[in-house]
């Protein structure tokens, strides 16, 4: 098995150590992540600038390049251009901090995995949902290995790609996993107004880390009750259930 794996926390990420630790006893692993940290920078590539990979001294084993572009970025010259051979599997992670909710439009990491798929290979992105506080990723790292080999086994539906989010617990504290969806972030969001030195005006965002409504059979229901969630994602955005509503409109001028 080949499998392309990639991330938006950066080339020297402890996640990513850990999950090629664990890829590298199942299949030849190619690493092409960016150079430094990508975090929320969506399904984003790079027009109009070049991009660069540059191979760097690997202490897992396997071949790393450090890209100076965006995860998305990564995929697409990992997938259609720099590996002779097309992977079997696309990974994206493993991630300091959840992506859950409506975090997956913001997340490189996602992203990744989306690029993936829409290069036609199967593909997840996986995260631990701890960005604070110590994050655990042995279970997580091990957990992707289990989900490659099941996916090398049973493929994936056309259109669908997954999305993973661990607990940051000890591998025993792990009460099993779930299939689950999509569920709804709660957001406390800030843009400062400042000034630089020259006097000229500059925005700054941040926020709080998100938290997310409790639902059932929700991703962050299942994390925060001890279960892996294991969200099936697809490219299509269409809102098909208010379609026929929509079509009944009467918009003035048509």
């Amino acid at each position: 098995m080949r499998i392309l794996v990639t991330n938006d926390d950066g080339i020297h990420s402890e996640g990513l150590d850990f999950l090629i630790d664990e890829l590298k006893k199942i299949a030849d692993v190619t690493v092409i992540a960016p150079d430094r940290e990508r975090s929320a920078t969506g399904h984003s590539l790079t027009f109009f600038k070049p991009v660069r990979l540059v191979k760097i001294d690997d202490k897992n084993g396997g071949e790393m390049f450090a890209c100076s572009g965006t995860p998305t970025d990564c995929v697409f010259i990992g997938i259609l251009n720099h590996m002779k051979t097309r992977p079997d599997l696309v990974i994206s992670g493993i991630n300091r901090g959840g992506n859950m909710g409506d975090d997956i439009t913001y997340s490189g990491t996602v992203s990744a995995a989306v690029e993936g798929l829409i290069q036609g290979v199967p593909s997840f992105a996986i995260s631990v949902a701890e960005y604070d506080a110590d994050v655990r990723y042995d279970y997580a790292a091990f957990f992707a290995r289990m989900l490659a080999q099941a996916i090398l086994e049973n493929g994936l539906p056309e259109n669908t790609l997954l999305n993973v989010n661990v607990p940051n617990l000890a591998p025993e504290e792990i009460k099993g996993w779930m299939i689950t969806k999509q569920g709804h972030s709660v957001y406390g969001q800030h843009v400062e107004k400042r000034t630089d030195p020259r006097g000229v005006e500059y925005y700054w965002l941040s926020g709080d880390t998100p938290r997310g409504k409790i639902e059932e059979g929700t991703d962050f229901a299942a994390v925060k009750n001890g279960y892996v969630s294991i969200t099936p994602l697809q490219l299509d955005l269409t809102n098909h259930d208010i379609i026929e509503e929509l079509k009944k409109w009467h918009i003035n001028g048509l």
